[in-house]
């Protein structure tokens, strides 16, 4: 290398920064050499990833890819810029100021892989369950997001020499002035994490509320939760109420059951109520969706012999509920009427 420099007119003895002009060409070429390195690697993974990605692969793998996609240049930049720094005696300053920038390098990387891995588990742990949880993975993620970056942030600020544990003292002291100030905010924040973690409902869910509010949800966000009501206007809910509330979710229903009476008529010979169960097993069984579950005679009313009869239909579709129940309501109305048997009149 000094005869490298000879050739070309410099004095490898000569001091630039503190540092002989050899000290700096080998330096030089040790931060190249290992950028290039590092870059042949990167490029070269890289290639791989993308001959893979629309295979099948294990959990761990898919992950590794996800990071070196997130993986900046600037990153190995700061590593090769760190390989060839310690072969120079840059003095105590200058060192601190390379190893700081270095450092903030590097640990934005870190942050963005830490940001990656966390959507990359939380996307996975939703599986393919689309917009129902994806709402709840956007929750979760702004969270992470906010710790992980607080931390890369304290440590970018600690390595560029400033007093961390005196701004963590002062932003503590104003944290509690700020936290009493939105602490309405903040607890809509903690409520979306709480709705986001245990899942008391998801979006399509149809919601009932202690406070009579009834609708299908919409939207669950940072600070409330919207649903759309049967009438068609949008009720806005914060979401710290929602935690609190008794709550009624007819979209985890693995079916909906329907109880109903009806009398007949005084006078009715013995022999036509002995074929009413009969009329509603039928209709019930014509119905669309609908699971017979029984039909009885249960007592006698001032108005007449009293019918109790239950049916279920699969499923929280209400509108799908409703038409078999329509169904099965005429197709008894239809029979009584066929076989002569009256329905007793209103009170």
């Amino acid at each position: 290398m000094s005869d490298l420099l000879h050739r070309i007119g410099l004095d490898p003895d000569r001091l630039l920064f503190g540092n002989p002009l050899s000290d700096w060409t080998y330096a030089l070429g040790l931060g190249v050499a290992t950028f290039l390195a590092l870059l042949f690697v990167y490029r070269q993974l890289s290639a791989r990833a993308r001959s893979v990605a629309g295979n099948e692969l294990p959990r761990g793998l898919r992950l590794l890819l996800r990071l070196l996609r997130r993986t900046r240049i600037s990153t190995l930049l700061a590593l090769s810029l760190l390989a060839g720094s310690k072969y120079l005696d840059l003095g105590t300053r200058a060192e601190r100021v390379t190893t700081g920038v270095i450092v903030v390098l590097v640990g934005v990387q870190l942050g963005l892989w830490a940001s990656t891995a966390v959507r990359f588990y939380l996307e996975d742990e939703a599986g393919g369950r689309g917009h129902r949880s994806q709402t709840m993975v956007t929750i979760l993620q702004f969270v992470a997001n906010l710790a992980i970056w607080s931390i890369v942030v304290l440590l970018a600020l600690d390595n560029l020499g400033v007093q961390v544990k005196a701004l963590l003292t002062g932003l503590g002291i104003g944290g509690i002035a700020v936290a009493l100030a939105v602490q309405n905010v903040l607890g809509d924040l903690f409520a979306s994490v709480s709705i986001a973690l245990d899942k008391p409902f998801e979006i399509g869910d149809t919601l009932t509320l202690e406070s009579g509010f009834t609708g299908a949800v919409e939207a669950i966000g940072i600070k409330s939760t919207r649903l759309r009501s049967t009438s068609g206007e949008q009720i806005v809910l914060a979401n710290a109420e929602l935690v609190k509330a008794r709550i009624r979710n007819y979209g985890r229903l693995p079916e909906r059951r329907s109880v109903f009476r009806f009398v007949i008529a005084l006078g009715t010979p013995a022999a036509s109520l002995a074929a009413v169960p009969e009329i509603v097993r039928a209709a019930i069984a014509a119905a669309t969706d609908a699971r017979f579950e029984r039909a009885h005679l249960v007592g006698f009313v001032p108005r007449g012999p009293e019918f109790e009869a239950v049916f279920s239909v699969a499923g929280d579709d209400y509108a799908r509920f409703l038409n078999a129940q329509q169904a099965i309501h005429l197709g008894i109305a239809a029979e009584l009427e066929r076989r002569g048997i009256r329905l007793a009149p209103p009170v």
